[in-house]
């Protein structure tokens, strides 16, 4: 009687047939569950990896607020901007 459990392969073995029995319908979602817990992980581990180095440059700088005087964004004709070239929203009071 004792010879069962002498190993861990027995109860590994009931253990898949109780889960083939009982769970079968609920199998295809905790896959699914599984899946995607796996993927989050693997995604956070990437993220962690590269957290402390710099990103990859792609030869292009970011703007950093600064006012770009374009000479076609100039005010013609009447239209309001002012003279540094930003563009000034009219006053819609009467």
């Amino acid at each position: 009687m004792g010879r069962l459990f002498d190993g861990p392969w027995p109860i590994v073995i009931i253990i898949i047939v109780a889960l083939l029995l009982f769970a079968a319908p609920k199998l295809p979602a905790m896959a699914r569950s599984l899946g995607q817990s796996m993927r989050i992980i693997k995604s956070e581990v990437k993220e962690m990896k590269n957290d402390g180095k710099p990103e990859a440059k792609d030869g292009t700088d970011p703007v950093e607020g600064k006012i770009v005087n374009h000479p076609q964004s100039r005010p013609q004709n009447g239209e309001s901007g002012s003279a540094d070239g930003t563009d000034v929203p009219p006053s819609n009071r009467v």
